[in-house]
């Protein structure tokens, strides 16, 4: 069950100071690709650009302005702003393309249709600081990490399920007593639930799994020491964990043997300081809080960021790629 050595900073917003005040400066990155000045943009409204509905985009939180900030995906272009959240954090997304944003500091999660300025839905997520989410590729349904709750327990799973009738359910909960707080949640692609986070404040990383189908989750050793539990992601064939606790960050790439978490393989993405990230194909995409920038980096070899975003960008923190 033991992962790492112990880390100073556990709750989510402190995820993103630990990067901002102990990683030093950033290092060097590729020049910053060109955007296209949006044509609608208005100050404190939410706003798209038509022509965004026809093109893949990539959604930022930035946990700062309270702001999702909606740029073309692989170009940069800046296409929309979604205003009105209180500490956006983390994201995901549907097989139809629908993006889902955790509203940390308003208990709540936000689904946007792909290119929509506007909510769908406001899926309510009471008592609770959600701060990662993932789609069970299966099941369609909704895995919610709460790092913990607003009267400051412990954190848990929160899984709505969707109904054409009904829309999204009222929550199942799903928690385990190793942890504390809990910091990212992601499936592969057999439905299996696998989240990271802390036993305690200055406690020890857990990573656990709840395989699909079942209550209880079954904790994983990993033979790998873990920092700063960061964001988890099935790549297409393995799944994934970073540390954002290191400069730069690592996304390490791992499979389950019984309760052993065996890593196969490691990408590192240099100048970065990523908590959660996004792999599309040959490329990982990561929030850098520090340099207010998004990287995009070569996968799985990572190294030196191929491109960078900087445009609107105020503490960015959560991110997520939607397909037209």
């Amino acid at each position: 069950m033991m992962i790492s050595s112990p880390s100073r900073c556990v709750l989510i917003g402190c995820a993103i100071s630990a990067v901002l005040g102990g990683c030093g400066a950033p290092g060097a990155i590729a020049p910053q690709i060109a955007v296209v000045q949006p044509r609608a943009a208005h100050r404190g409204q939410s706003w798209m650009l038509p022509e965004a509905r026809q093109r893949d985009l990539l959604y930022v939180s930035n946990w700062n302005s309270g702001a999702v900030t909606v740029y073309t995906y692989p170009e940069g272009s800046l296409v929309g702003t979604l205003t009105g959240f209180t500490q956006p954090y983390g994201e995901c997304v549907d097989k139809s393309g629908d993006v889902f944003i955790t509203n940390d500091n308003a208990s709540s999660v936000l689904e946007y249709p792909h290119g929509s300025s506007s909510p769908i839905a406001t899926i309510s997520d009471a008592g609770e600081h959600p701060a990662g989410c993932s789609i069970d590729p299966i099941t369609g349904d909704l895995a919610v990490n709460n790092a913990y709750t607003v009267s400051n327990q412990p954190g848990s799973i929160s899984l709505y399920r969707y109904t054409r009738k009904h829309g999204w359910s009222f929550p199942e909960t799903y928690s385990d007593s190793s942890f504390f707080y809990m910091y990212f949640c992601g499936y592969d692609n057999r439905g299996n639930l696998f989240v990271d986070g802390y036993t305690a404040y200055d406690g020890t990383v857990v990573l656990a799994v709840l395989p699909a189908g079942h209550k209880t989750f079954t904790n994983l050793s990993l033979q790998q020491a873990i920092n700063i539990p960061g964001g988890i992601m099935w790549d297409g064939r393995y799944m994934t964990v970073a540390d954002s606790g290191l400069q730069p960050s690592v996304v390490y790439r791992f499979v389950v043997k019984g309760s052993a978490a065996e890593v196969i393989g490691t990408t590192s993405l240099s100048g970065s300081d990523v908590v959660q990230y996004w792999v599309e194909g040959n490329r990982i995409v990561g929030p850098q809080p520090t340099s207010d920038s998004v990287g995009i980096w070569s996968y799985p070899p990572g190294g030196q960021a191929i491109a960078t975003i900087t445009q609107e960008l105020d503490t960015p923190s959560g991110l997520t790629i939607s397909r037209h």
